[in-house]
């Protein structure tokens, strides 16, 4: 199902927390592994997720990073979109080769 109607800022908020359960962190943990004092990371991570606050471009990758997505999943609108951008981003690179290629005789 695409989220067309949902604003950026709720997007990154939806991903980020897709791929922080999918990683089966707990916020204070991402807050941790990305640099943020313990005692105020699992409340700044909830902010960052519940789209009260919005991360700089730095710390974005730094979450990306520790979750182990590509930057751009965390603001794609498109559920399937965001699926397959992980499974490319998971493949080989061989196999993402193969798949690009695959994709381009389409």
């Amino acid at each position: 199902m695409a989220t067309k109607s949902l604003n950026q800022s709720t997007i990154l908020a939806k991903r980020l927390r897709e791929a922080r359960e999918e990683m089966g962190l707990p916020q204070d943990k991402l807050g941790v592994l990305i640099g943020l004092d313990e005692g105020c990371s699992s409340a700044r991570i909830s902010r960052y997720e519940s789209g009260v606050h919005q991360p700089p471009l730095k710390t974005l990758e730094m979450m990306a990073k520790a979750l182990k997505v590509p930057l751009p999943y965390l603001f794609c609108e498109d559920d399937q979109l965001a699926k397959a951008i992980l499974f490319l981003s998971r493949l080989s690179k061989r196999r993402f080769a193969e798949e690009v290629k695959r994709l381009e005789e389409i």
